[in-house]
């Protein structure tokens, strides 16, 4: 069975057989339904539900943008966008014999920085842990950031990343998604205004089935009128 995306509300059948569950999906002997307000998809990996709301929940290896917000002499407390705050060790960022009598914790990173990171470690009985191990993850120089809810960030990336390609090559952008809803936009100012105002109508019409072209329609009037 297959079947094209379509608009689903807690508990209502998606589809009948043997398929892997992937997200807001449970299954009842053979039959599979939402968990949450979304739109249901079947690929070959399985069924999921993208949901349309709610709020940040962190998960292991999930990349996100973040704001220091304060620290101690060994960790710095990061805003996440969510209802937990997350920590980033001093060990993780200077190594197995940081020492906070040698090492600056504020040099490194001030409060108000803003910093790329992976959710190394969280399971509901701790506060996330933060890594800035791995390609490109560390502190964000420049750049201008916007939030979406964090429910919305698949239908911006879009299949294959395809959503966001299309952002990309038509405002000369970068874009950096963190998965908790924050997106880092660098390039010039007014690829970044545009790119913003396709984000937010990607945000405020994910519901629709023909969103990703109606973004391609919105970013060829838009070039059109500018040049």
């Amino acid at each position: 069975m297959a079947f094209k995306r379509r608009y689903v509300t807690p508990g209502e059948f998606i589809a009948e057989g043997d398929y892997k569950t992937i997200n807001n999906v449970i299954r009842v002997g053979d039959k599979y339904y939402s968990t949450k307000i979304g739109l249901a998809e079947m690929s070959q990996g399985g069924i999921r539900v993208i949901p349309l709301s709610g709020p940040y929940i962190p998960r292991v290896n999930d990349l996100v943008i973040g704001k220091i917000v304060d620290h101690s002499a060994f960790s710095w407390e990061v805003d996440i966008n969510s209802c937990f705050f997350a920590y980033l060790l001093a060990q993780n960022v200077f190594g197995r014999d940081f020492s906070p009598d040698r090492e600056s914790l504020l040099k490194k990173f001030p409060i108000g920085s803003l910093i790329y990171a992976k959710v190394l470690a969280y399971d509901r009985t701790r506060d996330p842990l933060l890594s800035i191990s791995g390609p490109n993850l560390g502190h964000i120089p420049k750049g201008e950031i916007i939030k979406i809810n964090s429910a919305k960030i698949p239908r911006l990336i879009g299949k294959k990343g395809f959503m966001i390609k299309t952002v990309e090559s038509a405002t000369n952008c970068k874009l950096i998604i963190g998965q908790n809803g924050i997106i880092l936009i660098t390039g010039p100012p007014d690829g970044i205004l545009l790119a913003t105002q396709a984000i937010k109508m990607v945000e405020s019409k994910a519901h629709m089935a023909s969103l990703t072209k109606n973004i391609q329609n919105f970013l060829s009037e838009s070039k059109g009128v500018k040049d």
